[in-house]
């Protein structure tokens, strides 16, 4: 059985590559590759399968683009203008009775792998969780500025308010002082005014003329 869990070295790296890009070349199926590469470097061919996608194939981008570009214009030599089955070029080999023996104590086929289904589905959900936690944390900063303008507006609006009312009121105590002190002026002019018509006498002169005489 394939239960090898170490990690991949470049070697591995270069091999897988090598592999997929000779079966993409020569019209097989990557499929093929990940099978061989799993018996040589006893892999499971899904093991395989994963490291190509997730790790090695951007390396080799443009060599596969260009394996793809050498299997379409060798069917064209071929004289194969549509596409074809693409043929078996890895055949795995038998296994022995021992290893028959053991699958057969098997319930269920698995892949032993140190990165499973599993581990992926986790991986995604992880991201996915880190996503929606990111997004929701964007929404309630997004709610918490809005609200935080609205205070900033609502505060500005009252204390151009509160600097009406103390204008309006300085106003109104310079008005009221300014009528207390015409109102005191008017009172000590009339008392003023009493105090001389009561002081004041007249008498007639002997020509018959009035003229005022203290008391």
């Amino acid at each position: 059985m394939k239960q090898r869990q170490d990690a991949w070295t470049e070697e591995d790296d270069l091999l897988l590559a090598e592999t997929v890009l000779r079966h993409v070349r020569e019209g097989s199926t990557q499929l093929n590759a990940f099978e061989e590469v799993g018996d040589k470097l006893n892999r499971t061919s899904a093991a395989c399968g994963f490291r190509w996608n997730a790790v090695v194939r951007s390396r080799y981008e443009t060599a596969l683009q260009l394996a793809k570009k050498q299997r379409k214009e060798r069917q064209r030599l071929l004289g194969k203008s549509q596409p074809v089955r693409k043929k078996l070029l890895y055949t795995p080999p038998m296994p022995s009775l021992e290893e028959l023996g053991e699958l057969t104590e098997l319930k269920a086929p698995a892949e032993q792998s140190a990165m499973t289904l599993d581990h992926v589905i986790a991986f995604l959900q992880s991201l996915k969780s880190a996503n929606v936690g990111a997004e929701a944390l964007k929404q309630e900063n997004e709610r918490l500025k809005r609200e935080k303008e609205e205070l900033l507006a609502k505060t500005e609006e009252l204390e151009k308010k509160i600097a009406k009312l103390e204008e309006d009121s300085s106003t109104i105590r310079e008005e009221y002082e300014t009528m207390l002190r015409i109102m005191n002026r008017a009172r000590k002019i009339t008392l003023q005014e009493e105090e001389e018509r009561q002081t004041l006498k007249f008498k007639m002169d002997k020509n018959g003329n009035l003229e005022k005489i203290a008391e």
